[in-house]
Order: C-alpha cells, then sequence, then structure tokens
C-alpha cells in the first residue's frame, strides 16, 4: 500500500491498435503532446545561494529538438553554452552543478529545471551572467511566474518521453531512490532527519500543471542555523538569509512566516527530485519511490538508468483525456487514488 495520491491531470503512455485489422476501428486517435518552449523571452536578477553574488537571468524561446541549454553571457570564447544534461552533471554537493569540456559550470540549476518540467517546456536558452543560478526565494514558483509572464507555444513536433519498462534502483545505506513501470510521472517521497522540528513526512504526488505549481512549487530549500558558519567558511551558503531558505534552529523554525506548507520539507525534496529527474533530457513515464534521498542519489539513478538500456524506451505522449484505443491511465504500482 503506498502513500494517498493527490488528484492532477496527467499524461499517459499511448498504445494503438492498428486500425486495419478492425481492433479499435470505431474509435478516435488519441491527441499527442507536442514540444513546447517560450513565446518571449522573460528575466529576473537575484542573489545565489551559494556564492552570494547578485547575478541576472534571461530565460528565451529555442527551437525544435534542442533541448535546455544554459549559455554564459559573462564568457566571451565558444564554451558559454552547457547543454542540461545528466551528462554534464560535474556536482552534487548541496545543489546540481553542471558543466562542459572548456571547465565552464552552473549550479543550482534544479529549481529552475523542475519550474519547466512542471510546466512542460521542453526547448529554453537559459541566459546567465555568473557561475550560479539566482536563488530568489528559494522554491521553483519564481521561475513558474517567468514562464507564464513568457507565455508558453506548442511547437510542430511531438514530444517524447522516457518510458521505464523494468524497476531500476540505487541506495547508500538508509537512502534509496527507485523508478518503476507506470503510466505517469508520479512520485513518492519521504524524509526522516530525527529533528524535533523536522518530523517524519511522506507524500505521495503526480505533479503535473496545476499540481506542481500549487503543491509543489513554492516548497522552500531549507537548513539548519548550527550548520551555517561551517558552510560559510567552506565557501557555500554566502548568499542564503530568511529571505530565501527556512532556518531551522532546535526545535524552531527562524522564518517570520512560518511554513508555506504544514509538510513544505518533503515537497522540497519532491521539487529537487522533479528539477534533478528533468536532466533526463525529456520527462519520464514511470513512478519514483525516495527515501531520504538528495542530489547525489538522484544523480546516481539517471546515470544508472541510463547504464541499463533494456529498462526504458522513448516513447510519444498524450494528454489524459483524449480517446485511444488502448490507454493505460490506471495508478502507479503501489499508489491508489485519494
Amino acid at each position: 500500500m503506498g502513500f494517498p495520491l493527490e488528484r492532477g491531470r496527467y499524461f499517459g503512455v499511448i498504445e494503438l491498435y492498428n486500425v486495419k485489422t478492425g481492433a479499435g476501428s470505431n474509435v478516435r486517435a488519441p491527441t499527442l503532446m507536442n514540444e513546447k518552449t517560450l513565446q518571449s523571452p522573460v528575466s529576473c536578477s537575484g542573489v545565489a545561494l551559494h556564492s552570494g553574488v547578485d547575478v541576472a537571468l534571461r530565460l528565451l524561446p529555442a527551437e525544435i529538438g534542442s533541448g535546455i541549454v544554459v549559455r554564459r553571457t559573462d564568457i566571451a570564447n565558444g564554451g558559454s553554452l552547457i547543454p542540461v544534461n545528466w551528462k554534464n552533471i560535474v556536482s552534487s554537493q548541496l545543489a546540481t552543478t553542471i558543466g562542459n569540456d572548456y571547465g565552464v559550470t552552473v549550479s543550482t540549476v534544479e529549481h529552475l529545471m523542475a519550474a519547466l518540467a512542471g510546466c512542460e517546456i521542453d526547448n529554453v536558452v537559459i541566459e546567465v551572467n555568473g557561475s550560479e543560478l539566482p536563488i530568489i526565494d528559494g522554491s521553483a514558483a519564481p521561475f513558474v511566474n517567468l514562464i507564464e509572464t513568457a507565455g508558453v507555444v506548442e511547437q510542430d513536433a511531438p514530444r517524447r518521453a522516457i518510458q521505464i519498462l523494468s524497476p531500476i534502483s540505487v541506495k547508500d545505506n538508509e537512502k534509496s531512490l527507485s523508478l518503476v513501470p507506470g503510466d505517469r510521472f508520479s512520485i513518492s517521497f519521504e524524509i526522516d532527519f530525527q529533528a524535533s522540528s523536522i518530523p517524519c513526512q511522506k507524500l505521495a504526488i503526480a505533479p503535473i500543471n496545476g499540481t506542481f505549481k500549487s503543491d509543489i512549487a513554492k516548497a522552500r530549500t531549507f537548513g539548519f542555523a548550527e550548520d551555517v558558519d561551517r558552510m560559510r567558511s567552506a565557501g557555500l551558503a554566502l548568499g542564503g538569509s530568511l529571505d530565501n531558505a527556512i532556518v531551522i534552529s532546535g526545535n524552531q523554525i527562524l522564518n517570520q512566516d512560518g511554513l508555506r506548507y504544514e509538510d513544505e520539507f518533503v515537497r522540497h525534496k519532491i521539487l529537487d527530485c522533479v528539477g534533478d529527474l528533468y536532466l533526463a533530457g525529456a520527462p519520464i513515464i514511470g513512478h519514483v519511490n525516495g527515501s531520504r534521498s538528495g542530489h547525489a542519489l538522484n544523480h546516481e539513478l539517471l546515470r544508472t538508468l541510463f547504464e541499463q538500456k533494456d529498462a526504458w524506451r522513448y516513447s510519444s505522449i498524450a494528454e489524459h483525456g483524449a480517446t485511444p484505443a488502448v490507454s493505460k491511465t490506471g495508478p502507479a504500482p503501489g499508489i491508489g487514488l485519494a
């Protein structure tokens, strides 16, 4: 028995009978989803969480099939481009950092990637004038707002997804993360920091469209007050503040406004996982089950997935609500509908 699943619109893998055989001949074919990009450029600026430097960010429309690419505008030579892809992950320390063959890197991409995943954006250029994206308020909500401000346009190419065919799992002591076959993307997650201020929290959700924006996007990054001095002496969290992170001291939340969700901590872990897994290069059709997982294990799951070529395949996807001849739209294994 899994955790209750929050309702939400989703997309599923579609398989059709051959109409010439007669099977399903009187059934309307589904509407396949197409790739999407932004309608117009949009920009913002803010402090970078770890470097503490002010940076400017700009999102631009991109061509069909180009994917998600970072362009470092402060780099003059040809090494300014970094495809946002699992192959280019160079560090998992407290964030997701990507880099290219020229040694150019960009860190803390996971919140923007989660917003792009939740808004179903396939092709976009991310311009930034530094080595880290702005943290804004520590969640994905400001990036969702940027995407909505820019507008979204459908492109003339079918969207493809990575369909999970067999279970895959990775583990590090008490931490674990797995992918199992399913008919949509869904995720179950639990955390247990053994701290009185962060009790064991569990949540399962299909974070697609409205459910991502309302139930996941606003969840902020968090940390413990006793770790701040150690992190800053290591050159980390130099831009961190109560404006862009939840800070916990003992059994107290130091942020004056408190939490945005009662279980905001596990929701942010889901946000990070959604963002990290979008570095697969396409949306995943399958169920994710995580326990205490962080960036390192998220990245390890991607590497393991692509090493096991018989565990997945590319599939076209269609919105749930179309009328396919054969449509697998039941709940993912171990997940009950609320």
